[in-house]
């Protein structure tokens, strides 16, 4: 018996040996005994969200090495569709969107990876990660269910991305532990068919060894509706740091199979997003603390949602909504989240070394170094002009060959126009003494100007906002033009619902115009494209006008009118006319190149950026917001420059001040 035993183990010795030898053949990650195993150890997830696409690539190692040193052994990412199919099989894997390199260098830091492949990420990302294009099919697509065209779609997005990390599965030597399809989808619906399809694509594609998940909100109706336990696909929990996370982990085991039930939160929410008008949201360093320690020292998982939050640069911030669709909250450009990790780096707050030691008390991880601190920069204030208004520019940066003609309004996914602005303009005559005019549905933001149609218009009269959440009628006051008068409608998209039922979100005009209760055609519709800014210093810069000069010039093109509001030209550089500013900074070195923000308070609302990036929107008048983040590696030895798209009025003192510090103290 004794030798019987001996020569078992010898055989067991030998196979050791030689799966270690092998490598890759002795990598394996599964769930046993309500336990992670990973290579035949148990195995805690302390994880966190560091979503490689809200980072500038030349940052990835820092956020991730101050992750390691928070203590975390796993990264959790989503992967957005929209970023990586901007147009249809148009597809991008470089720079921000080069995924591969970005979960290599996790596993060069001696990191897993858990995949959050969608097609659906929410994420507080425009459309939950899905490309507007969809938005464009007809017959209209239903997503996140069974719709056969919308599967199709996703097969073929899958069918690029998923090979692509195939290699870099745990099994083939690479970091990726577990891969999630879709997200949250039981507080959407109960489509199981359409679970099921992901499964199928998935499993095609990746074989049958990773462990598949999904993630549902801690509550009976989402894991009854999300959970997918029969096809072998583990189903994780989410719940908010108030609550007691064992009860959860418990109903957690319902939805699993038998033994198949390690306790996961797979998003702990170190913090919370923060919508246009809101107070910065922030959540108390002890308490998740606490939270965390609750769920780590009774050897449960979890992942910091977010570890590391990051920025929504560009136009790809998402939105919520309430009780409808018109109840609308668009998200602010930074997605800090009050991380441990801040938005620029910083690990030296309360949040970070609280959480840090909760993770080395429960866990016993050795406390990696934290990495150097990046340096920030006052720059201080930096005086900007103002270059041309966006009337006057509006044939240079619109593309001749998608500006469109149509007896109604298109909207801007049928314009080919997926974010930013789109100017539409018609005509109307004038019949009393002043008009209304209305927009039952506009998406998001409408600025309206007027002018007399007869002669060359160099700038239109103000007359008001429409917005999404705060739909009104708008009176236009009669210009008594020998001509008709020309309607110019500025549609602002601030980004699509990323959750709920009314995420699918188009964009623009999406009803008929009234004038008057007449329904308004012959629409002219001019996409304005900021990509052409980068030529922005072409342009003569305007010079104020004195009382004499303004007197010689009519907004209207009738000269019984030319002393008509001479006012608005007089006050030109702080007018409701949305235009260009520029600004130029300069940097000695290399080495003088450091992070910094740029202050926009006494500014209004509109979009920057610095050296052709767009770093995003700012909208001090409505807060809190009053700073945007600015990398160093945007930045640029010598002159650097920032152009400003300002919608309404600028600093009176046509000023920018590059501070080293953030600032969400702006609005009402």
């Amino acid at each position: 018996m004794g030798l019987a035993r001996s020569f078992q183990n010898l055989l067991l010795a030998l196979a050791l040996c030689s799966a270690t030898a092998s490598g890759e053949a002795s990598r394996r990650f599964w769930v046993e005994n309500d336990t992670f195993w990973k290579d035949g150890a148990p195995f805690q997830i302390v994880g966190g969200d560091i979503h490689y696409f809200r980072i500038v690539p030349e940052y990835w190692k820092d956020r991730l090495l101050r992750a390691k040193a928070l203590g975390l052994n796993t990264i959790q990412t989503y992967v957005p569709w929209n970023l990586h199919e901007p147009e249809p099989q148009s597809w991008e894997f470089k720079g921000f969107t080069d995924i591969e390199s970005y979960i290599r260098l996790a596993h060069e830091l001696d990191m897993l990876v858990m995949l959050r492949v969608g097609p659906y990420i929410c994420g507080e990302w425009d459309l939950g990660g899905f490309p507007p294009w969809l938005l464009t099919i007809e017959p209209a697509i239903e997503l996140r269910s069974s719709d056969s065209t919308y599967l199709s779609l996703v097969d073929r997005w899958w069918g690029v991305l998923l090979p692509r990390v195939a290699p870099l599965l745990y099994s083939n030597g690479g970091p990726i532990i577990m891969v999630q399809i879709e997200n949250e989808f039981g507080s959407f619906g109960d489509d199981k068919n359409y679970l099921h399809y992901l499964v199928q694509v998935a499993r095609r594609y990746l074989g049958n060894e990773i462990m598949l998940y999904t993630t549902d909100g801690g509550a009976i109706g989402n894991l009854k509706n999300g959970t997918i336990p029969q096809d072998d696909v583990f189903a994780a929990v989410d719940f908010d740091t108030g609550s007691n996370p064992w009860p959860i982990f418990q109903l957690q085991k319902k939805y699993n199979l038998p033994g198949k039930s390690a306790p996961l939160c797979s998003e702990f929410y170190t913090g919370w997003l923060t919508h246009w008008g809101e107070s910065i949201a922030t959540t108390d360093a002890s308490s998740t603390a606490k939270a965390l320690k609750r769920i780590l020292c009774r050897n449960g998982s979890a992942v910091l949602y977010m570890a590391h939050g990051g920025t929504n640069f560009g136009f790809y911030n998402g939105a919520n909504t309430g009780e409808n669709e018109s109840d609308y909250k668009g998200d602010i450009t930074s997605y800090d989240y009050d991380a441990p990790i801040k938005e620029y780096g910083d690990v030296n707050n309360s949040k970070y070394k609280a959480l840090r030691r909760v993770i080395h008390e429960c866990t016993g991880t050795p406390l990696h170094p934290l990495p150097p601190d990046i340096e920030r920069a006052n720059y201080g204030l930096v005086e900007v002009q103002k270059v041309v208004s966006l009337f006057e520019i509006i044939d240079n940066i619109s593309d001749p060959l998608k500006v469109a003609i149509s007896e109604q309004p298109l909207s801007m996914e049928l314009m080919g126009q997926m974010f930013g602005f789109l100017l539409y303009t018609s005509e109307y005559q004038e019949k009393h003494s002043y008009s209304i005019l209305s927009i039952p549905k506009v998406h998001d933001r409408a600025q309206v100007f007027v002018s007399c149609s007869r002669g060359v218009v160099r700038n239109p009269r103000y007359v008001g906002i429409i917005e999404r959440w705060f739909n009104k009628a708008l009176q236009i006051p009669n210009l008594s033009c020998s001509s008709n008068v020309s309607l110019y409608i500025l549609v602002e998209n601030m980004g699509r619902v990323n959750y709920g039922p009314y995420i699918f979100d188009q964009k623009g005009i999406l009803s008929s115009v009234e004038i008057d209760g007449v329904i308004l055609r012959h629409w002219k519709m001019y996409p304005i494209l900021l990509t052409a800014l980068s030529n922005l210093s072409e342009f003569q810069p305007l010079m104020q006008m004195t009382g004499d000069q303004a007197s010689k010039v009519s907004i209207y093109g009738d000269s019984e009118n030319m002393l008509h509001d001479v006012s608005f030209y007089l006050n030109e550089g702080i007018s409701d006319e949305p235009s260009f500013y520029e600004g130029h900074f300069h940097i000695d070195s290399k080495s003088a190149k450091k992070d910094t923000f740029i202050s926009f308070r006494g500014w209004n609302k509109g979009v920057a950026i610095v050296n052709n990036f767009n770093i995003g929107r700012f909208w001090p008048a409505r807060g809190p917001q009053c700073a945007l983040y600015v990398p160093a590696p945007i930045l640029k030895p010598g002159d650097n420059v920032v152009v400003i798209f300002e919608l309404h009025s600028p600093n009176p003192e046509l000023t920018i001040e590059f501070v080293k510090d953030p600032d969400f103290t702006c609005g009402k």
